[in-house]
């Protein structure tokens, strides 16, 4: 990292407190030091001594910042007693959970300037959760996602300048879902890095439900397959059901040309029968022809700026002769994970269960720090995901009310 950037990244280099900046200045400090992150190899998180001081001083700068200028948030911070003149590092931010989000604006962009507005996924009459952004927002948000999307999904030799992958995405375009965040990283991501000829291949049905438009889905795996051209598949949990399935159901065998990839993101929502995630990779292997290194695992939610994986596509880990394999997901090193116990509040020892809380650096202008729904295992930097917590929408949530779930694990 270098040390003689200047301001506020100088600032923080030397731990000291930040005070007084605007939210831009401290966004343009965090995308520098997301430029200067070294991503290390597979399995390598553990950060510097320097890139914690400097993360621990950008985090409390974001605290002070957000506690002075998101309202909510800062009745929330009230009511555990936690101000910045009293937190002093970032593990002792107030996070704020997933569910609030439903209730209550946690941004401090004013109405005028909210051009996007990012929802959590649901069924019909879902009251969903809303992250607010504007264009400075959003330039952040894809500054975070491009290099550690890069990092997992084209290592290596798929990288070669020039050489852009065709992507074919199970979501439909932006046009048809504005408000989904998985669909605006998908967009950016074949923006910025995949062939002119990458496709989405989902429609929209109704208010909250997801189709394929097979057609397409033929054309772009017909053309892969015909063409030996490699093919990367990027989508939700349930399109890939409806995909391997629809194959099935029609005899089909699609047999990918090697070098072609996987990614799922997760979700059911109750919009296709719901398989283990070992069930699902097998059933996607069998039917698209991808080895189980080629088939990898995103997990990011519409309240976070950063993304996290559970491997490099393509490359073989040692873990995978376990039987079942342990997926370990990682955040970027702007961002930080600690596992919570729902009893206790506490943190919980390595190997135990808890619920995930993130803080995340390029939350700029909404909370850094949030607290998931997500029941996970504590893997050293990183977490193993086993599902969602069995109170996972709390009834009454409020400022004043709202507690954390249980620990019972819903499928």
């Amino acid at each position: 990292m270098a040390a003689n950037q200047p301001g506020i990244f100088a600032d923080a280099q030397q731990n000291r407190m930040i005070h007084d900046r605007t939210f831009s200045e401290v966004a343009a400090t965090v995308q520098r030091f997301i430029a200067s992150s070294h991503l290390g190899q597979p399995g390598e998180h553990a950060p510097s001594p320097g890139d914690e001081r400097v993360f621990n001083a950008l985090a409390l700068a974001l605290f002070a910042l957000q506690h002075e200028h998101v309202g909510p948030y800062r009745e929330w911070c009230a009511r555990r007693r936690s101000h910045p003149g009293n937190v002093r590092h970032w593990r002792a931010i107030p996070a704020v959970p997933t569910s609030a989000f439903k209730q209550f604006e946690f941004t401090s962009l004013p109405a005028s300037q909210r051009t996007t507005v990012f929802e959590s996924s649901g069924t019909t009459g879902y009251r969903p959760s809303r992250h607010f952004h504007h264009a400075a927002s959003l330039r952040l948000y894809e500054a975070s996602l491009l290099p550690w999307f890069r990092r997992h999904c084209l290592p290596g030799e798929r990288r070669e300048a020039g050489a852009r992958p065709r992507f074919l995405i199970l979501t439909p375009p932006p046009s048809a879902s504005p408000h989904s965040s998985l669909v605006h990283m998908f967009e950016t991501v074949r923006q910025a890095l995949g062939a002119a000829d990458s496709a989405f291949c989902g429609t929209r049905v109704g208010e909250a439900e997801w189709d394929l438009d097979w057609p397409t889905a033929w054309r772009v795996l017909g053309e892969a397959v015909a063409g030996r051209r490699p093919l990367w598949v990027l989508g939700t949990a349930f399109s890939f059901v409806h995909l391997a399935d629809e194959l099935e159901r029609t005899g089909q065998h699609c047999q990918l040309p090697p070098g072609s990839s996987a990614l799922e993101t997760g979700g059911y929502k109750g919009r296709s029968r719901i398989l283990s995630r070992e069930a699902l990779h097998a059933l996607v292997g069998r039917q698209l022809g991808l080895e189980p290194e080629a088939i990898g695992c995103e997990y990011g939610m519409c309240e976070l700026g950063s993304q996290a994986y559970d491997r490099v596509l393509g490359v073989r880990p040692a873990h995978l002769a376990e039987a079942p394999p342990v997926r370990v997901f990682r955040f970027p090193p702007w961002a930080r994970t600690t596992v919570i116990s729902p009893e206790t509040g506490q943190e919980v020892g390595e190997g135990e269960a808890g619920l995930l809380r993130v803080v995340d650096l390029a939350n700029v202008w909404s909370v850094a720090a949030i607290q998931t729904e997500d029941v996970v295992l504590r893997r050293g930097t990183g977490f193993e995901l086993l599902g969602r917590a069995a109170e996972a929408e709390p009834r009454g949530c409020s400022l004043r009310s709202l507690a954390l779930p249980t620990l019972g694990v819903m499928p």
